[in-house]
């Protein structure tokens, strides 16, 4: 028995092969980790990309609303002339594509040219006229912004403002029919609208 444990001291242990052991299991777990950390890195790469898409939505339909508004205010102040903004069955468009209304007849002068500088100067609003960069520079308040006023029921009196402009991802296909066609597919388009009533007094 002596014989043995003298026999197993006294061989020599190879130096090194410890050593190499632990070098080879430390270089698995770096690599490991320099995979999962890989990992989360492209999700949280991912993660910014869809926050600023949500973040540049959000934007431009604050500012179609702030457009949307800005035009059912004019139709409003100049309710006697509100036929003047859009006529029949014509839907008025402006913005970066333009369908001016029929002539308008049975209104003042003054009303009329109300009516005209309304929508010349909506259209340069949908235009991005608002927007500036520090050089001056018009940057757009929406991608490829329209407008559209619709007379929904010309005896009533009702019409329709719509704010349509493209989105940056597709999702379902609004009904309304301001920049239906404008955008390539019909699902980048967005697009939000009022109805607006003028009251005919008897």
């Amino acid at each position: 028995m002596n014989r043995m444990n003298r026999t197993q001291q006294s061989r020599p242990q190879r130096p090194g092969i410890g050593l190499a052991s632990q070098r080879g299991a430390t270089m698995i777990e770096v690599l490991v980790s320099v995979v999962i950390l890989l990992i989360a890195l492209l999700g949280t790469a991912g993660l910014i990309a869809r926050s600023g898409q949500s973040e540049m939505e959000s934007y431009q339909r604050a500012q179609a609303l702030t457009l949307l508004k800005d035009m059912v205010a004019r139709i409003n102040a100049n309710r006697q002339a509100a036929p003047c903004y859009a006529s029949g069955s014509t839907m008025t468009v402006m913005g970066n594509a333009t369908v001016a209304p029929p002539v308008c007849t049975g209104v003042s002068n003054a009303q009329l040219g109300t009516a005209t500088a309304d929508l010349a100067a909506w259209s340069t609003a949908l235009q991005g006229s608002a927007e500036s960069s520090s050089s001056g520079t018009a940057v757009g308040a929406m991608i490829g912004a329209l407008g559209c006023i619709e007379s929904i029921d010309a005896t009533n009196q009702i019409y329709r403002v719509t704010v349509a402009w493209q989105g940056l991802a597709q999702t379902v296909t609004s009904s309304l029919p301001c920049g239906a066609g404008s955008f390539g597919n019909d699902a980048n388009r967005r697009a939000i609208s009022v109805t607006v009533r003028i009251g005919v007094l008897s």
